[in-house]
């Protein structure tokens, strides 16, 4: 698979809570050079990050993150107000709280609710699956496709664990076929990128396969130069 195909792919993502503009700012130049599906940013920057990259570059944001126990009210309205700001596509963190007391109703209304505020952008519903059990997971993959959200997404990146590859297998086997997956945390070389790819996710987060093309980029440069 060529870099290129594997960089439309990813959500490039800095979620640190010490973020700074000229992070963000950073990441937006990156994200639209290597042509990623979009950057992933704190929804604070939202706004800011929507003016300077106007058309040229998705903007992703985060809700309930990373604990995903903030009421639905408060969900709905940070998802709203998100998408006001100039968000494309936003990613939520279910209640895990609610999975463990095996309440699949309430967390099938609640990404409804969250999705509704959306107002037509994508919404990519965050399980936390290093937190689950196999049957938890297939449970929830049939909320997500009840729900009518869009996407599974593996992980935050800020629990014990991140995307593994039998987590993407065992989404590919039961959610619906409207319901795309994104894998998400841990996620270091092109070789894992490719793997997860091939298992059927449509999305990474990660900002390791941009720092890669980077890499290589600069190794190029240095042996064109004579420096190599």
């Amino acid at each position: 698979m060529k870099l290129s195909d594997i960089l439309a792919k990813c959500d490039h993502t800095l979620l640190a809570q010490t973020a700074t503009w000229a992070e963000i700012k950073a990441i937006c130049d990156d994200g639209m050079k290597y042509k990623t599906a979009s950057v992933c940013i704190p929804a604070s920057y939202v706004k800011q990050a929507k003016e300077y990259v106007g058309d040229k570059l998705a903007i992703c944001t985060v809700i309930g993150f990373p604990n995903g126990y903030d009421t639905t009210a408060a969900k709905c309205f940070m998802a709203y107000n998100a998408v006001e700001n100039g968000a494309d596509e936003i990613d939520m963190v279910i209640n895990i709280g609610w999975a463990k007391d095996g309440r699949w109703e309430d967390i099938t209304h609640e990404i409804t609710d969250v999705k509704n505020s959306c107002h037509g952008k994508l919404l990519k519903v965050i399980i936390e699956t290093c937190l689950l059990t196999d049957e938890e997971k297939i449970a929830l993959c049939k909320c997500v496709s009840d729900s009518g959200a869009d996407y599974i997404k593996t992980s935050t990146g800020f629990s014990k664990a991140g995307a593994t590859f039998a987590d993407v297998e065992l989404f590919a086997k039961h959610v619906a076929p409207h319901v795309k997956i994104k894998a998400a945390g841990g996620i270091s070389s092109l070789e894992d990128a490719e793997k997860f790819i091939a298992l059927g996710a449509s999305r990474l987060g990660t900002s390791r396969i941009v720092k890669l093309a980077k890499a290589m980029e600069a190794g190029e440069q240095a042996k064109n130069d004579g420096s190599y």
